[in-house]
């Protein structure tokens, strides 16, 4: 059975990290790709708020014990395979895993505008993965 109490703080850390999302993003991808220091904290938090997913699905799938994940996207398929995420966020969500990975590892080969790009609408995405958990599991 989820552990409700995880559940909800790992919603609280991923909604904090897509609340300052929202507000350091500026209006324009200009003023964007001139403030280094805006950069770093819009992606900073993209990392944390797609971790806090990557974590609540962890969570979710080990507490109902729907299998092993091999990868951190194998969460969100076993997710699907068990009627909890629709196949075409599961989809959005392993590119999103993908798009951490990048950040992680490869920080100096980033593209600023898809980090801009997923800062201005990607985050509805992780929205979506946190409501559907949401109404299931809290």
């Amino acid at each position: 059975m989820v552990d409700r109490q995880i559940v909800v703080a790992k919603m609280a850390l991923i909604e904090k990290s897509v609340a300052r999302i929202r507000a350091k993003r500026p209006a324009s991808l200009e003023q964007f790709m001139a403030e280094p220091d805006l950069q770093d904290i819009v992606m900073f938090n993209i990392i944390q708020a797609l971790q806090g997913c990557i974590d609540l699905a962890a969570h979710v799938v080990s507490d109902e014990g729907y299998g092993m994940a091999g990868s951190m996207n194998e969460f969100f398929y076993l997710l699907e395979e068990h009627g909890v995420l629709p196949a075409d966020l599961v989809e959005r969500m392993v590119l999103a895993v993908g798009f951490r990975n990048l950040c992680v590892h490869e920080y100096a080969r980033l593209d600023l505008a898809k980090v801009y790009e997923i800062a201005a609408s990607g985050i509805a995405d992780i929205e979506e993965f946190v409501g559907l958990i949401l109404q299931r599991y809290a």
